[in-house]
């Protein structure tokens, strides 16, 4: 019967006294947190240009020998395409923090900087920045969902809807959809959609026609083998990591979810987030937004002083940690249990 579900395997007693209890001793140290951490919340402008070069300099020299290397054979693209993608990842990032307007001090300088990494992203820097901002505003928000998020259902309303709406769901949160398939439509089509408001067209349509003009640019000078067998699998294997990354670091079991009139920012930052705890290069290498209870709860702090400031504040520290390899199973879970509240796979359910 559409909205009667049962789960197989209920949360064992001691397991769900200890998430209350983290939880618990989490929110008791917080109230503490804004004090410490506003040393960290401001933008150093040099520390930001030594960010900037020690990504973008190694990126465009792996572009440059990647499109070198294509007219000497194919093994240059397995060489370079992985290591060129990481670092257009770490690019976004930069990007990400323009958009808070937390890279540099200068609201001018962010936001050119912003527009001007979109271009090698594939990303309208304006569009994606007012959604992302959103995302912020209503991460954890039962009744808030749908921009800037992975669209995530309810047992009871995956329950309730029709066989095809279902079937269309489970398609859409398979694995291959939603980091293969999905980063590809968001950055290959969505983003070169104009829509919202006369801003996100004037960057959807400026972000386009500069890549066009690129894209035109290098087709005559090189031929058309740099952008189709060079830049593109480097811009669809970032997005790709770009999406697991914002995926885990929000679509864990025992992450947060609540209606509206229950729904707390703090708690959607502390419990809704997780810290991903990743080897210190990968940190470095994904601008540290592995610690991304710290990037919702201050999201003026740059990504080169989260470390600092995790360091800094016991609170930041009982975070939800999710290893590497633990990682990999939240990319099964599809659906929030209201009831137990956690994610839940599909085959958790039965009706």
């Amino acid at each position: 019967m559409p909205g009667s579900a049962t789960i197989d395997d209920a949360i064992p007693r001691d397991e769900a006294e200890r998430l209350t209890a983290e939880r618990t001793a989490c929110r008791a140290q917080a109230p503490g947190w804004r004090e410490l951490i506003a040393q960290y919340a401001r933008a150093d402008g040099r520390r930001g240009t030594l960010e900037l070069l020690v990504t973008a300099l190694p990126f465009l020299l792996l572009i440059a020998g990647l499109f070198w290397g294509l007219n000497r054979g194919l093994w240059w693209v397995v060489l370079l395409v992985v290591p060129a993608a990481a670092f257009l990842v770490r690019l976004f990032i930069i990007q990400h923090d323009c958009g808070h307007g937390s890279f540099f001090r200068s609201r001018w300088a962010n936001n050119w900087l912003g527009r001007f990494i979109g271009v090698a992203t594939l990303t309208p820097y304006d569009f994606w920045k007012h959604d992302h901002a959103l995302h912020h505003a209503t991460s954890g928000n039962l009744d808030r969902r749908g921009i800037g998020d992975i669209t995530t259902l309810t047992v009871r309303e995956y329950l309730e809807r029709p066989a095809l709406s279902r079937f269309l769901y489970r398609l859409y949160r398979n694995p291959l959809v939603l980091f293969g398939i999905g980063p590809a439509y968001q950055f290959l089509i969505v983003h070169r959609i104009p829509r919202g408001n006369i801003k996100s067209w004037l960057s959807v349509l400026g972000t386009d026609a500069v890549l066009a003009g690129v894209v035109a640019a290098i087709i005559l000078l090189l031929g058309w083998r740099p952008v189709v067998i060079g830049y593109l699998p480097v811009a669809l294997l970032a997005a790709s990591i770009g999406i697991w990354l914002f995926y885990v670091q929000h679509q864990f079991a025992d992450t947060y979810w609540e209606r509206g009139a229950q729904w707390d920012f703090e708690a959607a930052a502390f419990e809704g987030c997780s810290l991903y705890d990743l080897p210190d290069f990968l940190h470095w290498l994904t601008g540290r937004i592995g610690f991304h209870h710290i990037h919702h709860l201050a999201i003026k702090i740059p990504n080169y002083r989260l470390r600092a400031a995790f360091d800094a504040v016991p609170a930041f520290q009982r975070a939800r940690r999710l290893g590497l390899a633990e990682s990999f199973a939240c990319a099964r879970l599809a659906l929030w249990d209201e009831a137990r509240r956690k994610l839940v796979r599909f085959r958790d359910i039965k009706a």
